[in-house]
């Protein structure tokens, strides 16, 4: 078996997203891994082209980023006490395509998950982020489920 040397997890901030990294920080810490996070900006619809009153563009973006930015700097602080071997990214456009960039790039040996469990018509519409890894992705995916408990 090849050695568990990086990890990637992708962050949303939602509750499923919460349970990946948990069970991604143990597993950096079992293995003495180097963990990886990713939050991903969906780009937004350009709407340059409208007339949206009170709003510019620009200033929209700029807002999301740093909005984004401020809660990973919260995020880390609040879960990453005593572990040092991460590093944390924020990237734009569409998720499954940066996180694969991501892992690429970042030469991670494995991929970390949370899932939202979506069905019927709601997956159908909106797909699903982590079916489109797992099919993408050459490297080993672990997904992780948020319970109905």
């Amino acid at each position: 078996m090849k050695s568990l040397n990086s990890i990637l997890v992708a962050i949303d901030f939602s509750d499923s997203s919460d349970k990946a990294f948990n069970t991604a920080l143990f597993m950096a810490k079992k293995f003495s891994a180097r963990l990886v996070l990713v939050h991903v900006i969906n780009e937004p619809i350009d709407l340059r082209g409208f007339y949206v009153p009170h709003i510019s563009f620009d200033k929209l973006e700029e807002e999301i980023n740093a909005g984004a930015e401020k809660m990973m700097e919260l995020f880390c602080r609040k879960h990453f006490e005593g572990f040092d071997n991460y590093e944390s990214l924020i990237v734009p456009g569409i998720p499954y395509q940066e996180i694969l960039a991501v892992a690429q790039d970042k030469r991670v040996d494995m991929i970390v998950l949370g899932t939202h469990g979506r069905t019927g018509l709601d997956h159908v519409l909106f797909g699903s982020t982590a079916e489109k890894i797992v099919r993408n992705s050459s490297l080993p995916v672990l997904t992780i489920r948020l319970s109905e408990d």
